[in-house]
């Protein structure tokens, strides 16, 4: 079985907060080993990430916890269905009822008349 730090198509990110144990030079140099690029918040701003971290719950509840994969490729597969409809179908009240996709364009054509 291939890992994800050995698909070389794959880029991966860990994002975090500025907290001492994201610092810490053995930390760091363990994602550095592994290839994982470390991407830490503004000091003292903890909502850089509140979208991305939203999103991500979302995502393990709607498609993580509620799926057995078989394997990385099938849940590879799952997850790119999941980011189409989450973006072109999944309605949110945020945004007036729309998916992200019709609010996007709702916006620009607001924006341009």
């Amino acid at each position: 079985m291939v890992t994800l730090s050995e698909r070389r198509d794959i880029r991966i990110a860990k994002t975090a907060d500025q907290g001492w144990h994201y610092q810490h030079t053995q930390y760091q140099k363990m994602l550095k080993n592994n290839g994982v690029i470390q991407s830490m918040s503004r000091k003292g701003n903890c909502i850089d990430y509140s979208m991305m971290e939203n999103f991500f719950e979302l995502m393990k509840n709607e498609l993580l916890y509620v799926n057995h994969f078989e394997s990385l490729d099938s849940f590879e597969t799952e997850f790119k269905k999941y980011i189409m409809w989450y973006n072109t179908k999944r309605i949110k009240l945020r945004l007036k009822g729309m998916s992200p996709a019709q609010y996007r364009a709702h916006y620009y054509r607001e924006f341009n008349n």
